[in-house]
């Protein structure tokens, strides 16, 4: 008999499986802080659980993340880790340290289906989702062997945020995303703040609904576009959810999100949507995209581009994006330059490839024309402004 791992369930999911075993539900809250709390694995160290309950575990589960392929330390302190995640395939997770935090960046599937023509994971294609034990355990291994090699001691946090922005659209994994969620944000678990874990979408709008309705955390949303016509060719989703269903999911989110704002992702990009004028579209489309016609509570996050082979596409300069944060600030909007992380071993947004035994002939989904690049005059000396040249702590 296959053992169960124990990091597929919320804490909820783990008493009905107590209850399996014919233990009391409670059981499973003191089960569920071992794992969590204590980065336990080992059932018989588990001293507050009766002898027999110790012995069903051993029996029946395990609690195990999944075997580190190889790990990778940037010169910025950045760690990359890639997971073994079987049948060919491997994810990446980035840990990125900084005084005042630690954020995770987690991979929720092997691949990606969306296809954004900026991002390295689609190029690979599409393998399969992660299952919640492989959502879970990126956190659980990262907290807990960074932990041990930092010499801290039991309940010392060293990651204070998550972002689910790592391989995959996680709102395409939704089944295994809501539980994980949930286990970051218990408190007998990671008792992360809703406000400190984030889910990044493409624009997946039916399940932005679900996520407000049934577990709402921080949103990010990857816009990287003014209009339909460009974020067409940029993020092939958009196509069966354009901007104006977009923004309305938006809008109905903020109903119930612990932040007071959606975050926009936008990937600068020369000659493509790096254009002052492009900026005053946003402008625009963020002023009448909330509830009832009115302006939608937003900030942008203004991403340099990391560049990889096969993209064909080029960063913006940075005269070029401080012009670009410039009009929108200018516009009223909270704007932030991304500070990238991790370049030197390929662990910035956008970089994260793994090794993914492609399902979906993506090399026949990723052949496009070329998109078109503005002209546009020559760039005039312009100095990134000091107050947008890193990303707040919000």
């Amino acid at each position: 008999m296959t053992a169960i791992n124990l990091l597929e369930f919320d804490r909820e999911g783990l008493a009905a499986y107590c209850e399996q075993l014919g233990e009391k539900r409670f059981r499973s809250t003191q089960l569920f802080r071992w794992i969590h709390q204590k980065g336990a694995a080992d059932f018989g160290a588990m001293s507050d659980l009766a002898a027999s309950f110790r012995t069903k575990l051993q029996a029946t589960a395990q609690v195990a993340a999944m075997p580190v392929a190889s790990e990778q330390v940037a010169s910025d302190g950045t760690i990359k880790w890639l997971f073994d995640v079987g049948a060919g395939n491997a994810i990446e997770t980035v840990f990125i340290p900084e005084a005042d935090r630690g954020t995770l960046c987690i991979s929720s599937q092997a691949g990606c289906a969306v296809g954004c023509r900026f991002c390295s994971t689609g190029h690979q294609g599409f393998s399969r989702n992660l299952t919640t034990a492989e959502i879970v355990g990126q956190l659980w291994f990262a907290e807990f062997d960074l932990r041990r090699r930092l010499g801290l001691p039991d309940g010392t946090r060293v990651i204070t945020n998550v972002v689910m922005m790592g391989m995959g659209e996680p709102l395409q994994n939704y089944a295994a995303l809501v539980p994980a969620l949930r286990t970051m944000l218990d408190d007998h678990g990671y008792g992360l703040s809703r406000r400190r874990v984030t889910v990044s979408t493409s624009g997946v709008v039916p399940m932005i609904d679900r996520l407000r309705d049934d577990c709402p955390v921080a949103l990010a949303v990857s816009l990287h576009a003014p209009v339909d016509a460009l974020r067409d060719e940029l993020v092939p989703l958009n196509r069966k959810y354009p901007l104006a269903e977009l923004f309305a999911a938006c809008g109905r989110y903020l109903e119930k999100a612990p932040r007071d704002f959606i975050t926009f992702e936008y990937c600068m990009l020369d000659g493509v949507n790096d254009a002052p004028e492009q900026a005053a579209q946003l402008l625009a489309l963020v002023a009448s995209g909330g509830p009832h016609g009115r302006a939608l509570p937003c900030k942008f996050n203004l991403i340099p581009f990391n560049p990889f082979p096969q993209s064909g596409l080029k960063r913006s300069t940075p005269e070029r994006i401080g012009a670009f944060a410039r009009v929108l600030q200018d516009g009223g909007l909270v704007t932030t330059i991304r500070r990238t992380r991790g370049e030197d071993i390929d662990a910035a947004c956008g970089q994260l490839a793994g090794e993914v035994q492609d399902r979906t002939h993506v090399e026949r989904r990723m052949v496009r024309a070329p998109i078109r690049i503005h002209a546009r005059p020559a760039p005039k000396s312009a100095a990134i402004d000091a107050a947008t040249a890193h990303e707040t702590n919000a």
